[in-house]
This record gives C-alpha cells, sequence and structure tokens, in this order.
C-alpha cells in the first residue's frame, strides 16, 4: 500500500481554510489524484496528460461501490446520480462548471462512457489463437488491437484520471487496510464501525454493508499496467499540443520512463507520446465493439475454416483481407497512408460476408469477400440488441457533434463552442432507453472571423484530411487546407486523418443513409468553397456601384454541390432582392463589401442550420417510445476573459453567470434559508451572491440584452450611449472613456472588457429572404429543410428573432428544467496557463476557488446537512427498517414513527435531525447507509414473498395431487367391489348405496325439470305481458292527449315500470315536437316572448303566475290600422308596433297615477298622448340599460336611462300596467336585438331611481290582502324615498 496523500473528501480536513484546501488538491494533483471531494460535488483538475485506460472493470467497480468506498473519481458522482435515479425514481442532473480550458469536455465524455456501459457486465472473450498465429509475415495484423483508435484532438481535457501504479511496488500482493494519518478521526472511524457491526447483527441479523468507514484518506490503490508496456514504443508522432516540442519528448520520454517506473504512461499507436491521448474514453468504447466485432468473426471463421480448408493448413485462411477496405487511391499512396486509413476498414466475418453473397447473388471466394460500408454497418447493427444499439448511438452522437461544434482555441485544444444538455433516459433497469440532445449557442462566427492563433470547427479538417480521393473529388475539394479562405493561417494535424473514420462511421452507427452522409458532406463542402469566394467591384453605366465573382469555377462547382444553377447562386449573392431566375439582369447590384457580407452570412447560416438539423436527427433517432426518468448532463460554455472581447465573449460569459447564480440560489442560498424555516440552529455563511449581475444583462427593459434590441439603435456609438445612460451608476459597470468604444462588467470570475463593434451586427446576422428562396430551388432535399422560409407557398410574417433574445430564453428554458432535477456539480479547475502537466499555479488555481465559490460550499456541506426529505416521504420510503412501522404504523403521529424508525437503526441519532417539515440527514456516508439496510430489508422481504408464494405453490399442489390420489382409491376400491364383489370395511354394501343414490337421482332430476318447466312457462308469460302492453298502448290512450299540458297515461306492469317510464317520456317529447311543429312564425315569435318572461320572472315575480296563461297581445289599442300613427312612424322610422297600450305614469314629485298612451317600437321606446297621439317622450332602446321591479303582486317596473343629456334632464319613468310582464319581456327582447347584449333585470323590494337631478329610493312595502283587493297599490313620496304599498 503506497503512502496516503491528502484527504478524499475536502469536508474531513482537520483545519479547514482557503489554504489547506488548496493545499490539499495541490498535493493529491502532484501525485496525479486529480479528483477531490466536496461532500457528493467533485473538484477535478485537469492533468493535460494521459493518466489511464478506463476499461469496463474500472467502470464495473465503480459501478459496485459507494461514492466514498472508492478513490475520488467522476465515475463515482455519475453512479451516484444514476444510483439515485433507481433507486429513488426522481430525475437527476450533473452540471459541469469551469472556465475554458478546465477539461470540461473530456469530463462529459467520461460521463457518457460511464452511463452507456455500467450495465455491461460481460468480460470481453480472449483472441482466439486463430488470430495470434496467421498474421506473421504482415505488420497490419500486428496493429489490429491498435489500429482503430480515435485520435482526441484535446489533450487538455479531464481524460482518464486514474493513476495506473506498478503492481511490483506492492511485492507481497496483500492489500493492507486504509490508514488515516490523523489518528483522531479514523479512530473514531473504526469505533463506529465496530459499534454499527454489533447493532447491525443484534438489529438487523444480516451482515452489514461492505463498506470503509476511513474512507476520508487513502492511497488509490488500482492495479496497474506491467512495466513492460511503459517502454512499448511507437515510432514518433505528436499531438497539434506537442507537435512544437516533439524532438525533445522524444529524447525525455525513455528516461522518463526508466527513472520512474511506477509512473509509466503505456504509449499508443497512432498518438502522442508526449501526453498519450489518442485513447480518448469514446474511442476506447468504439475499439472494445470493433474487438468484440472481431473475435466473433474471428471464432466463426475459425469454425468454417476447420470444416473447408486443408487439413494440412489449418490457419491458413486468414481474415485479413476482409478487414481491409481499399480506397480508389494508387497502390504507393495506399502503403503510405496504411497506417493512419487502417482506421476506416471495415470488418465483417466469413459467415457475414457470405450470407451477404448470397443476397446479392454473388458468391465469390471467401478470401477475396468486401462488402460494401454501408452493408456492412447493417449486419454490424442486425446482431446487435437494442440496447447496446442505444449505447453505441450515445457514443456516436457525442463523436459527430464533437466534430461539428469543437474548435481549438488558445485556452483549450478541444473547446466546445456550444452547450449542450444531454438528456438520458434511462427505464428502470438502467439501460438507456432514448435520448435527446439540445443545443445552445453554436459560435457560429468562428467559421467566418476564426480569432488568429485558433482553429475553424474540427470537421472541416478531417474532411479534407480523412476523406479518400473519391469522396474528395465527388466534393470538389482539395487536400491542402491552404486553399480555402475560411481555413487560412491555421494547421491540420494527422490526428484529423485519423478521426475522420470515426466520425464517419458515426453517421452510420445512427443510422443515417448514406444519401443523407453524402448531403452532409455536400454542405460542409459547399460552406468551404463559399469562402473562397471572390467579389471585384466594378462600375456600371448609369455610374452605380456593382461586384462580380472573380473565380467563376468555384461557382460552378458550388452549384454542382448544390443542384441548383450556377446563375441563380451568383444572382442571390451579387443582386440584392434578385427573383429566383437565372436570368442576368435582375433585381439592383450589390457592392463587393455588401456581397462579401451576405456570403459570411450565408456561411454562418448554413453551416448553423446544418448543426440544428443533425440534432434534431439525432434526436429522432435516439428517441424513445415511453416516458422514462431522466439523467441530465449539462456541459456549457467556459468563462473566457480574451485579449479582445466582443459579443460572442459577452454571451458566453452572460450564459456562465446564469450557470453559476443558479447554483448560488439553490445550494448556497436556499439551503440556508430551508435551515432557518425549519428552524435548525444555524450561523449564517456568507458567499458572493452574482444575482445583480444577471439582473445587470437580463433585466427586463434596462437590461444589456434588452438594450441591444431597441429599433431606434442603428449603430454602435448610439449602443453604447445607450447603455451607459441605463447603466452608470450600477456597481457591476464600469466605462473606459469618453472616446473608448468599450465598456466593463465585473463578472463573478473577473472585470472583463467589452469592445462594442459589431455588436448591433451580430446579434441580428439575418439572412435575407431572397437568399432563402434562391437556396430552396435547391434540388438537394438537405438544402430545401435548411430554407423553409424560402418556399414561396410559405407566408412568414413574424420578424425573425434576435440572438440575444434567444439566449435569453434558451437560458431560461434551461434553467426551468435544471430546476425540477437533483443537481450534481462538477468543479473543473485548471491548474495552468501553459497546458503543461504537473504545474500548479497557485494564483490562478486560488482565483478560481474563490469565483467558484468553493469554500462557501465546503463550510456549508461541513456544517449542514447534505440530504433533506420531507416526513411523509422519509416515512414512507424508510418504515420498512423497523418492525413497529412496518407495513403499518399505528402509534401516533408521522414524527413520532420517524423517531422510532431513527432509534432503530444502528446509526448514530446526531446524524439525523427532525425539522419542522423535513427530515435532515447530515454526512453522505450516512445516506448511503441507510440506502443500504433499506437495500437488505427489501431483499428480505422479496426473499419473504418468494417463500409464501412458493408455500403457497407447493400447498395447492400438494392438494391436487392429494384430491386425485382420493379419486383414484376410490374408483379402485369400487372397481374392486364390483368385479371381485369385496365389500368396503365397515361400511354397507355398494349395491345398497347403487339404490339410495338411484332415488336421490331421479328425486333431483324431476325437481330440475319442474324448475325448468316453471322458467320456461315463465319466461313466455312475461314475453306476452310485454307484448299485449307495447300493443295495446295506443288503444288505451285517451282521445285527446297531443296536448302538452295532458298526463295521462295508461297503468302498466310492475315489472315493466321502467320501460313505461321511458316510454311516457319519449311520447310526451314527441307531442311537444308536434306541437311546435303546428307553430306559425306569429306563434314562434309568442312562444320565444313567454319562454323569455318565464327566464326572467319565474320565481322571482309573484305576479309571474297569473300572465302564463294570458297570450301575449302586444297591439292592445290597434294602433297599427291608426292612420295619424302611420304618419308619425313614417317620420320617426318606428313602423312595427311591438307594444301598445295605455297605462299609468307616476308623477316624479307626488305618485300620482296619469294615463298616457306607451308605445315600443323595434328601435325605441314612444310616450304619447292617448287622444291626439303628439309624441311627448321618445328614448331610444339603446338608452336604457337596467329595468327594476319588485317580487311583489305589484304591477310597477321603473326603466332606468343611461346618464346621457336625455337622462341627466330627464331622469327614469316609473308605469303602472296590468301587462308589466309583458313589457317588460318585450323591451328585454327589443333592447337584446338593438344593442347585442341584454339589459340588466333587478328584482328587489328596494332599489334606487334616478330623478333627474336627485336619487330616489323606491321601498316596497306588503300590506296585506285587505289593502289589496281595494285597488291599485299606494304611492307616497317622503323627501328622497318614494313608498309603494302592496
Amino acid at each position: 500500500m503506497e503512502q496516503e496523500i491528502g484527504t478524499w473528501d475536502s469536508v474531513l480536513l482537520e483545519n479547514l481554510s482557503e489554504d489547506s484546501f488548496i493545499n490539499n488538491i495541490h498535493q493529491r494533483y502532484k501525485r496525479d489524484h486529480i479528483y477531490t471531494y466536496i461532500g457528493t460535488s467533485v473538484v477535478a483538475l485537469n492533468p493535460y496528460h494521459h493518466i489511464s485506460e478506463h476499461s469496463l472493470d474500472n467502470v464495473r467497480n465503480y459501478g459496485d461501490k459507494g461514492i466514498f468506498q472508492l478513490p475520488p473519481h467522476i465515475y463515482g458522482l455519475t453512479n451516484l446520480a444514476y444510483q439515485s435515479l433507481k433507486d429513488q425514481s426522481e430525475d437527476q442532473c450533473v452540471l459541469l462548471t469551469g472556465e475554458s480550458g478546465a477539461g470540461k469536455t473530456e469530463t462529459f465524455k467520461m460521463i457518457v462512457n460511464f452511463l452507456t456501459h455500467i450495465q455491461d457486465r460481460s468480460h470481453c472473450p480472449p483472441t482466439p489463437n486463430v488470430l495470434r498465429k496467421q498474421s506473421s509475415t504482415s505488420s497490419a495484423s500486428g496493429l489490429v488491437m491498435h489500429a482503430h483508435r480515435r485520435a482526441s484532438s484535446s489533450c487538455s481535457g479531464t481524460a482518464n484520471f486514474i493513476i495506473c501504479k506498478n503492481r511490483a511496488e506492492n511485492p507481497s500482493g496483500s492489500v493492507s487496510r486504509r490508514q488515516s494519518p490523523s489518528p483522531g478521526p479514523s479512530q473514531r472511524s473504526r469505533t463506529r464501525a465496530e459499534s454499527i457491526e454489533r447493532q447491525s447483527r443484534r438489529h438487523m441479523r444480516e451482515k452489514i454493508v461492505d463498506f470503509d468507514f476511513s474512507h476520508h484518506k487513502s492511497s488509490e490503490n488500482i492495479s496497474g499496467l506491467p512495466e513492460s508496456h511503459a517502454h512499448h514504443m511507437h515510432p514518433t508522432k505528436s499531438c497539434f499540443k506537442h507537435q512544437q516540442t516533439q524532438v525533445s519528448a522524444c529524447t525525455a520520454m525513455p528516461a522518463a520512463a526508466k527513472g520512474s517506473p511506477k509512473y509509466a504512461v503505456p504509449t499508443v499507436y497512432g498518438g502522442c507520446r508526449q501526453c498519450g491521448h489518442s485513447k480518448c474514453v469514446r474511442a476506447q468504447s468504439l475499439e472494445k465493439e470493433e474487438r468484440d466485432d472481431l473475435r466473433g468473426s474471428n471464432c466463426r471463421l475459425s469454425t468454417i475454416a476447420t470444416a473447408t480448408t486443408n487439413p494440412a493448413h489449418p490457419h491458413r485462411s486468414s481474415c485479413s483481407n476482409l478487414m481491409r477496405q481499399h480506397s480508389t487511391e494508387s497502390q504507393p499512396e495506399r502503403e503510405r497512408d496504411r497506417s493512419s486509413l487502417m482506421g476506416s476498414t471495415q470488418r465483417i466475418s466469413l459467415y457475414d460476408a457470405h450470407k451477404l453473397s448470397k443476397v446479392l447473388g454473388d458468391l465469390p471466394p471467401p478470401s477475396s469477400v468486401s462488402p460494401t460500408p454501408s452493408a456492412s454497418s447493417s449486419l454490424h447493427r442486425r446482431h446487435k440488441s437494442p440496447t447496446q444499439r442505444m449505447r453505441e448511438c450515445v457514443t456516436c452522437a457525442d463523436v459527430f457533434l464533437e466534430a461539428m461544434g469543437n474548435a481549438c482555441t488558445l485556452k483549450n485544444n478541444n473547446s466546445s463552442r456550444y452547450g449542450k444538455l444531454f438528456d438520458i433516459e434511462i427505464d428502470f433497469k438502467g439501460d438507456p432507453m432514448g435520448v435527446h440532445i439540445t443545443h445552445y449557442m453554436l459560435e457560429k462566427t468562428r467559421i467566418t472571423d476564426p480569432i488568429i492563433g485558433e482553429r475553424n470547427f474540427h470537421i472541416f479538417y478531417q474532411l479534407l484530411l480523412g476523406a479518400d480521393l473519391q469522396l474528395l473529388k465527388s466534393l470538389k475539394l482539395y487536400r491542402n487546407v491552404e486553399k480555402y479562405e475560411l481555413l487560412h493561417n491555421t494547421t491540420a494535424m494527422e490526428e484529423d486523418r485519423m478521426n475522420f473514420h470515426y466520425t464517419k462511421r458515426s453517421l452510420d452507427v445512427l443510422g443515417l443513409s448514406c444519401e443523407e452522409s453524402n448531403s452532409i458532406f455536400r454542405v460542409i463542402a459547399v460552406v468551404l468553397k463559399l469562402g473562397n469566394f471572390i467579389f471585384v467591384p466594378i462600375t456600371n453605366i448609369d455610374g452605380t456601384e456593382g461586384c462580380q465573382v472573380s473565380n467563376v469555377y468555384e461557382v460552378q462547382e458550388t452549384a454542382q454541390l448544390l443542384n441548383m444553377e450556377a446563375q441563380i447562386l451568383i444572382n442571390c449573392l451579387t443582386r440584392a432582392n434578385s427573383s429566383n431566375s437565372a436570368q442576368e439582369d435582375v433585381g439592383c447590384e450589390m457592392d463587393a463589401r455588401q456581397a462579401a457580407t451576405n456570403r459570411n452570412t450565408l456561411c454562418r447560416t448554413l453551416y448553423s442550420r446544418l448543426f440544428t438539423w443533425l440534432v434534431n436527427k439525432i434526436n429522432e433517432s435516439l428517441k424513445s417510445t415511453q416516458r422514462e426518468k431522466n439523467l441530465a448532463l449539462l456541459d456549457f460554455y467556459g468563462f473566457e476573459v480574451l485579449d479582445h472581447n466582443s459579443f460572442e465573449q459577452f454571451a458566453i460569459n452572460y450564459s456562465a453567470e446564469k450557470i453559476h447564480q443558479n447554483f448560488v440560489f439553490h445550494v448556497l442560498r436556499s439551503e440556508q434559508e430551508l435551515y432557518i424555516r425549519e428552524g435548525l440552529e444555524w450561523s449564517r455563511i456568507d458567499y458572493f451572491d452574482n444575482e445583480s449581475i444577471c439582473e445587470l444583462i437580463d433585466k427586463p427593459s434596462y437590461g444589456i440584452l434588452s438594450l441591444i434590441n431597441e429599433p431606434h439603435l442603428n449603430s454602435n456609438d448610439a449602443l453604447l450611449l445607450r447603455v451607459q445612460q441605463c447603466c452608470a451608476g450600477h456597481p457591476n459597470f464600469m466605462t473606459t472613456g469618453s472616446h473608448s468604444m468599450c465598456f466593463q462588467i465585473r463578472h463573478y470570475a473577473s472585470v472583463v472588457n467589452y469592445s462594442i463593434h459589431r455588436f448591433l451586427e451580430k446579434n441580428s446576422d439575418m439572412l435575407p429572404k431572397y437568399i432563402s428562396a434562391a437556396f430552396y430551388q435547391s434540388k438537394l432535399s438537405l438544402v430545401q429543410s435548411l430554407f423553409p422560409e424560402g418556399n414561396p407557398r410559405r407566408q412568414v410574417t413574424k420578424k425573425p428573432s434576435t440572438l440575444s433574445s434567444n439566449i435569453r430564453t434558451q437560458l431560461q428554458t434551461l434553467l426551468a428544467i435544471v430546476k425540477h432535477r437533483r443537481s450534481h456539480y462538477v468543479f473543473c479547475i485548471k491548474p495552468n496557463e501553459g497546458k503543461q502537466p504537473h504545474q500548479f499555479d497557485m494564483a490562478l488555481v486560488q482565483h478560481q476557488v474563490r469565483y467558484m465559490s468553493l469554500m462557501p460550499l465546503v463550510h456549508l456541506c461541513r456544517t449542514g446537512h447534505c440530504y433533506h426529505l420531507l416526513h411523509v416521504k422519509f416515512f414512507h420510503r424508510y418504515k420498512l427498517l423497523n418492525s413497529l412501522t412496518w407495513p403499518h404504523f399505528h402509534g401516533g403521529s408521522q414524527v413520532e414513527g420517524i423517531a422510532l424508525i431513527i432509534r432503530n437503526l444502528p446509526l448514530p441519532s446526531a446524524e439525523f435531525t427532525i425539522g419542522t417539515k423535513n427530515v435532515f440527514v447530515r454526512s453522505p456516508r450516512t445516506v448511503f447507509e441507510l440506502e443500504q439496510f433499506r437495500r437488505l430489508r427489501i431483499s428480505e422481504l422479496a426473499v419473504l414473498i418468494q417463500t409464501m408464494f412458493r408455500m403457497y405453490h407447493a400447498r395447492k399442489r400438494f392438494q391436487r395431487m392429494r384430491h386425485s390420489q382420493m379419486i383414484i382409491s376410490s374408483a379402485w376400491r369400487t372397481w374392486r367391489e364390483c368385479r371381485f364383489g369385496i365389500p368396503f370395511t365397515g361400511r354397507r354394501h355398494l349395491w345398497s348405496l347403487y339404490r339410495v343414490a338411484r332415488e336421490e337421482y331421479r328425486s333431483l332430476k324431476y325437481k330440475r325439470q319442474v324448475r325448468w318447466a316453471i322458467d320456461i312457462i315463465g319466461r313466455y308469460y312475461r314475453q306476452w305481458k310485454i307484448r299485449q302492453f307495447l300493443l295495446t298502448i295506443p288503444l288505451r290512450l285517451p282521445p285527446n292527449t297531443l296536448s302538452p299540458l295532458s298526463t295521462e297515461w295508461p297503468v302498466a306492469p310492475a315489472f315493466l315500470a321502467d320501460a313505461s317510464r321511458h316510454l311516457r317520456s319519449i311520447y310526451h317529447r314527441w307531442k311537444c315536437y308536434i306541437y311546435r311543429n303546428s307553430f306559425d312564425q306569429t306563434a314562434r315569435n309568442r312562444m320565444r316572448e313567454k319562454v323569455t318572461a318565464s327566464i326572467i320572472f319565474k320565481d322571482r315575480k309573484a305576479s309571474y303566475g297569473r300572465s302564463v296563461g294570458h297570450p301575449f297581445v302586444g297591439d292592445y289599442v290597434r294602433l297599427r290600422h291608426n292612420q295619424q300613427w302611420k304618419k308619425i312612424c313614417a317620420e320617426t322610422n318606428d313602423q312595427y308596433v311591438v307594444f301598445a297600450d295605455i297605462i299609468n305614469k307616476i308623477a316624479r314629485s307626488s305618485g300620482k297615477f296619469v294615463p298616457i298612451l306607451l308605445v315600443l317600437s323595434t328601435s325605441s321606446l314612444l310616450l304619447l298622448d292617448q287622444r291626439t297621439l303628439q309624441i311627448k317622450y321618445r328614448v331610444p332602446a339603446s338608452e336604457i340599460y337596467r329595468m327594476s321591479l319588485s317580487p311583489h303582486l305589484d304591477d310597477i317596473a321603473v326603466f332606468h336611462v343611461k346618464a346621457s343629456e336625455f337622462g341627466r334632464k330627464k331622469g327614469d319613468f316609473v308605469f303602472q300596467t296590468g301587462h308589466v310582464i309583458e313589457i317588460v319581456t318585450k323591451m328585454f327582447l327589443v333592447i337584446q336585438n338593438a344593442t347585442g347584449k341584454p339589459p340588466e333585470i333587478h328584482i328587489s323590494t328596494e332599489f334606487e331611481a334616478n330623478f333627474g337631478q336627485q336619487t330616489v329610493i323606491f321601498s316596497f312595502k306588503y300590506g296585506g290582502m285587505s289593502d289589496l283587493a281595494q285597488g291599485p297599490p299606494k304611492v307616497t313620496r317622503k323627501a328622497n324615498r318614494m313608498e309603494i304599498i302592496v
């Protein structure tokens, strides 16, 4: 056992401070222990060199143990999230944070590798001897296990981080017990372990979980590789990072290997000798799958070879020909590129090749079979289970997206230039069932405006170096990178040639067809060739400036790739608002600068939309058919500070700011607020909250993102002035000077100086619609799908959203997803700026520790609680651990049951705290032990259920066998007595039993026949009664029963009561239908008025019942036939009379009744003199908004008029008439038809009325039956009250 190095968990540091924390990770980093825990979070330092292989055994080791049972590793955290998802059915999320170059991308790959292989429990079978002997004369088969490597373009990632020690350091071969350098905590841990073991034997009657409680400090003792592997060197080859220091590395590496054998790193063929990073995590998974396929192929090959070849040469039939897929290049070039192109060979077994040749109708000799890549991949997929295929697809999706979205920057050789959220759906067994990928903020400006010293996206270099000549020729491309303007002043690497094999193979594994793959490469080639377009300025005859493309051959080749006419392509790039025709003189010409700007916008748009299309295609290929629990992996941009920071860095740093603010809010702030709400004793831990910085950027209306989108800003100067006006005075915003085009923001990490140059241009970056329309004419289906707005049949009215709006919306959606999941954090730290291994910049690390708020997190984990659960959930989850609470608890409240569970556990009670609503657990170790106890108890209960079921099944089987034995015995005894006359011992003779049984049988048979006869007679009688009832109903009905008011119905038998009720209801509805059909239009209108009156007054007005039997006549004075009225209505346009009658108008001052003629037309209310027919008042129907009545038997109604000029002058009207129900109903319908909405009907004993300039309260009082018989109601006016006695 090696000497212990540092502390696994920073929470357990004895003298906790910032210096001790940094010193601990420094000591571990010097010995390549780059992981350290903070509770259940992980701090990962970038080693900048290869550490060890990540085999399936390593994944299995961490998948079988708890997070603290093995040395700190990213696999431990991933397994914790994975097991939490399986055990608690709770969605999980792993968030990777850190600045650019800290190793987030490689850590993301390792997490994906762990999740896709954790369920793979099978060991790889040994390689057959047939392969080891068949290639003695060729070096190619010696590379079978090493040729197919994916050389990752990053040696800066946190990849393969477990040191492989030499086994020679432990000659005894025994594993000693882990010791702690500090005897205090170690002694307490051992005492605690003994206590737990004793209590577990007494209470649980089971052995405690295999858990080492001295886990907090130990040495990472994982068996390493043999020393011989460390000296197995390959010819010189280097990665992009070390290509400048290759000579010194070649001389230093052997010496280092000899001088320090236990840190020797195995060199991998085709990789960098200095960092050995060529075998990335995904490359290992791909190689493992290929090795498994190769071994299976060789097994079948050896079987066939034994049966078909000459016995004298049992290993003569080699499958090396089946492992080579020659390109169309010449033989010398193939020999020259064999080592680099060996990774693109297609493997297929002899048996599969024979099957393929039979399908194709061709049977060549086995040694000459060379299937097409698509056929080989289809056969490869055919032999894979759905789970294995899903694992492959998840890995390959990350492979291709890395090629499309990663690039080499000044701080990172494999920087992710986009944010991604991998949402992996996992079923109850733990297998991945589907994946949904969401990408954010692809840095598309890198395509046309790369920073000096940085490269473009990997896919460009991989395509140019790795594609064979036939593919390059079909894409009109050259291998020379310098021939393309987008890749100018950048260099390609040998790794790009090798990585292209994995990138291309990933498309086959993902299920994309050959046509789709070819279309993808075509679009990438189009982007490269568009960048080469050179626009030459010209002067037209009319003096205007124009431009033309000087290299027309590039245009023609690009048009051929797009399957469109070259002139259309030229027009859309050189002429604004050009129509989609092939004519030359269409649209207005643009100058060379505008054309170059549109070209660059087209390149960026084309590539970004291709990236989005690929992500959607991958999601469609990997989507799950059923809803499962999700484990999300978030790898977002790291914080960046460059010499020149523009809009891209502003968006990147804002995203990092929001991610950090999410961590601060949900971990540092919410946890402490929860402790205070729950009544726990708590001393506040101070931390830096960057909420004000986020508000400075994304505050509605006044944030910088909102200011960028203001439509009136048309220049960067105006934008800078507007930002300075709105943000001046903010503590985190600073200006750099009056003449400087920059502003500064004090981010959570550091102060960043942003140049306002091209902010507005990069924010909009919209492609003109006529260019989209031109590209929609391409006959390439992929290109048409990338420009849907170019479809002339599609009407696009929505304004395209800007980049700043998209950023804010995407981040809000992302944080909403993360909010409802249990989050696990990985803090990636960059140890130095030079990307050198074993160099630890104390100031740089201290700066990262401070702005990541790691020390507040350590103090929170040290003094707080790592886990909390609501009372109800805790009780229902762990009540099975106590016999008094399982399966039902009747002893009191849930809190008492929780206390009972905790007291019965072999764990310290101090680890648990019961709050007002939650139960808190202090350490992650206790949570792990609690879950282990629960698993053991579930196993016991499962065994109990199995025992009871097996006992039940065995008992039922025994009872069936016993019953069968009794039947057999009875039959045997009966046969024996009948055959030999041997009577039963102690029983009557069988013949007497036969007589009794015969009589009993006859009696039962007779009774059964009687019951049968009774049932038949009763059934026929009931059918006869039903028939008679139905046939005689028309005869027994009274002759005059068609009136809807008639309720007569013949009596039915009792058993037909329900049927009679239904028939009566149907008959009544039929009578109503006949009655309604007999109406003419006038009768229908009257019925409509009657129904309206019923809706208004039924159960509300006492006099309504008297009006039901009287029809609404309307024109009681036959006014329609009066000649004088005809002249008047022609003038007022009130021709149709709805109601006319002489009524009493109540005087406002005295309450006296004044007779007057009231006329209601379809548009107004008229009051006329009953003799001269002179119009006194005419009120439009739209001016009346309410009618008030009392609930008594009076006939008084008040019509309320709106407060218009007429209403203010005259006020409301009070009428008394015997037809009050009719007049109010008709007035209701007239107002509804005139205004489109019904007036208000107010029925109350008191209500207000407007009499010109004053308001009078109407009060109705019931005076008794004697007053009612005397005549009309008595109305008296008293000041502002009018009393009416009914």
